[in-house]
């Protein structure tokens, strides 16, 4: 069988916590892909240089970081958890209906902050509490989730591909900041009203339709905080509900309990009755007083786990939010509808990425996958930078760079987890790292292509797919060092443990007369 029947016992059991979890992050990549397709038309919208837009990355991005930090604090009660899930899904939702309106690039970056800081909560609340569910059978169903980010992503592209402008191009990173603007978003017809140095002597009038692409994407979305709402309801956490028994286990649900001694070491509990003690947000983690004791290792490995993520995260996210900045630009130039494909394929690639890492993290090892991926994506980026100008490469390498860096996250979360044992903050250290990455290597590669020009969005790529896979070396490394630690003050433990003492000879034989007594009781039940 592909997967053990514990599992998807397991998974039955959990099944609406795990599929609302998993619509959640199909709103976090519908969020998170959106940009990159449509900045030079956003960039038009609000009359800012490619500069300027970038610092909207930022925004989105920072406080992607701050809902990741804080994320944590409301998965102490599952109905914390899910009240914080819905309204952000449901600001996600708004904020889409709104971008058309944002004329200035300042209301822009306002708008994407806030959805940015309902994408961290998501990220951190979805991640936490499918660990704490399914613990070290996670990696399974953390590939599932982050596939949905892929899902979301490969949507958002796809839906504004048709609406993005042929006019507004903009594309050379190196051009005046007083470029000519041709092309402007509103709901009704409006002139635009060009600069005093622009070649063109009347303003140009055109019909609004990237607005149209982000009303489907709010539409689309509704359903995500309708399923989390449905969720609170099934589970009897809305203030109009009266509390209910608890449900009665089915048959299969009833095995696994009773034959959980003989396979687990503790049985698996209901997702509405996970209490968080590990986890929180990232400040809680850092004053909990569980840790104290801990070797030095234990510290180090979220550090070099969050530089992965720090790394390969910011990867993704500046490739999804420049590739089509680079691919209209020299010396690729390719037509914008051309180039707005590239998005989709990255996405696709993303998705299918995820969707194929599900079977492979059951057979393989997350650290082996790890090693795989990241080395991949150093060659990918190599051969990306030797082929420059190679348009059809280009298709490819984006395609292989989405493969390959598409279940780093999920791997490095089930690997640092596992190595913890579950009981760091690891998930929330990670997410906020990974929030981190994004954030600091967007701003910075999207200045060095205004100033340097589009091929150093490449280089960036690659020295920092270089950093990831030696921070990922050096978290292998330092688990053997913990391994060793922690093993050796488990047999210091044991050595300086006193042996328990003996019970007195009449206590012995008391307890000898009491079992003597039940063993026949038990022999005259089993014979009934």
């Amino acid at each position: 069988m592909l997967i053990e029947e514990r599992i998807l016992t397991l998974f039955r059991r959990n099944c609406q916590h795990t599929l609302t979890y998993w619509s959640v992050f199909f709103s976090f990549g519908l969020s998170i892909a959106f940009l990159g397709p449509t900045i030079l038309d956003l960039k038009c919208q609000t009359g800012s240089t490619l500069q300027e837009i970038t610092w909207v990355f930022f925004s989105q991005q920072f406080c992607l970081l701050i809902g990741s930090s804080t994320g944590g604090v409301f998965t102490k009660t599952l109905f914390g958890a899910l009240i914080a899930l819905f309204l952000s899904s449901l600001i996600i939702s708004v904020v889409f209906a709104i971008i058309p309106l944002c004329y200035n690039v300042l209301l822009l970056a306002v708008a994407m902050a806030v959805s940015g800081l309902a994408m961290g909560i998501i990220d951190t609340i979805a991640n936490i509490q499918l660990v704490s569910i399914y613990k070290k059978d996670s990696a399974i169903f953390l590939q599932a989730l982050h596939f949905f980010i892929g899902l979301g992503a490969l949507v958002s592209p796809l839906i504004a591909e048709p609406f993005i402008s042929e006019h507004c191009l903009g594309s050379n990173s190196t051009e005046n900041a007083t470029e000519v603007l041709l092309h402007f978003r509103s709901s009704y017809r409006s002139p635009v009203i060009l600069p005093e140095n622009s070649p063109h002597s009347e303003p140009v009038e055109e019909k609004a339709s990237v607005s149209y692409a982000f009303w489907i994407m709010a539409l689309i979305n509704l359903p995500v905080p309708i399923a989390v709402f449905v969720l609170m309801y099934q589970e009897k956490l809305l203030p109009c509900c009266p509390n209910s028994t608890p449900r009665l286990l089915d048959k299969d649900e009833l095995a696994m309990e009773t034959k959980a001694p003989e396979i687990t070491e503790m049985p698996e509990p209901h997702a509405a009755d996970f209490h968080h003690s590990g986890h929180g947000n990232i400040f809680s983690c850092c004053m909990n007083g569980n840790m104290r004791g801990l070797p030095p290792t234990f510290f180090v490995i979220h550090i070099l786990g969050g530089m992965v993520l720090f790394m390969t995260e910011g990867i993704m996210g500046v490739y999804a939010g420049f590739v089509y900045t680079y691919a209209v630009s020299a010396p690729m130039s390719l037509h914008t509808k051309m180039a707005g494909y590239l998005n989709c394929i990255f996405w696709a690639a993303v998705t299918a990425g995820r969707l194929v890492s599900i079977p492979l993290s059951y057979r393989f090892r997350p650290v082996y996958l790890l090693i795989v991926n990241l080395a991949g994506v150093i060659v990918t980026l190599l051969l990306l930078m030797i082929l420059y100008t190679n348009r059809v490469f280009l298709f490819v390498g984006t395609t292989l760079l989405g493969l390959f860096i598409s279940s780093v996250f999920p791997c490095i979360v089930a690997y640092t987890e596992d190595i913890l044992n579950y009981r760091g903050c690891a998930t929330t250290v990670l997410v906020t790292t990974s929030g981190m990455g994004e954030m600091t290597l967007q701003v910075l590669v999207g200045s060095l292509i205004q100033k340097k020009g589009s091929y150093s969005f490449l280089v960036c790529g690659l020295v920092t797919g270089c950093l990831g896979f030696i921070f990922l070396l050096s978290v292998i490394l330092c688990n053997r060092i913990h391994r060793n630690l922690t093993g050796a003050s488990k047999k210091a433990a044991m050595v300086e443990a006193p042996p328990a003492p003996a019970p007195p000879a009449s206590e012995k034989a008391a307890l000898e007369q009491k079992v003597a007594v039940i063993q026949p009781e038990s022999i005259k039940c089993d014979s009934g």
